[in-house]
């Protein structure tokens, strides 16, 4: 939950985080945390990861990518790896399925519709 708040801190905030029926969702600390913070937790259908398709293929590329090319010596080591994994998947790599933009770039993007959004509507 750190790292929401983390994430929550920079002006990001999420109306609802969609989660599996994992032990790590299922904790009324994480209940908690959304209810405090106006966040939905919606829950995808046991046994139906394709309810969640784009973080299924996250974790998968994290895997095949990352965790098993690497034999990490340390939790320190590991941490800076999977860093610098996640830093190029979000800042250079280029993604089919958001345009061809970078993670990053779309979510600046995202970010200009909704500050024009907000001023349009009011006016």
């Amino acid at each position: 939950m750190q790292v929401l708040d983390r994430v929550m801190s920079q002006g990001l905030s999420p109306r609802s985080i969609t989660v599996d029926h994992g032990t790590e969702f299922q904790s009324r600390a994480l209940e908690d945390w959304a209810y405090r913070r106006g966040v939905q937790l919606d829950f995808i259908r046991p046994g139906k990861p394709v309810e969640n398709a784009f973080i299924e293929s996250f974790n998968g590329r994290l895997r095949d990518e990352c965790l098993n090319v690497h034999q990490f010596a340390s939790l320190a080591e590991a941490q800076a790896i999977i860093e610098a994994w996640r830093m190029d998947h979000n800042h250079h790599r280029l993604h089919s399925s958001l345009g061809h933009l970078t993670s990053n770039e779309f979510l600046a993007q995202r970010q200009g519709q909704s500050i024009v959004e907000k001023v349009v509507c009011s006016g």
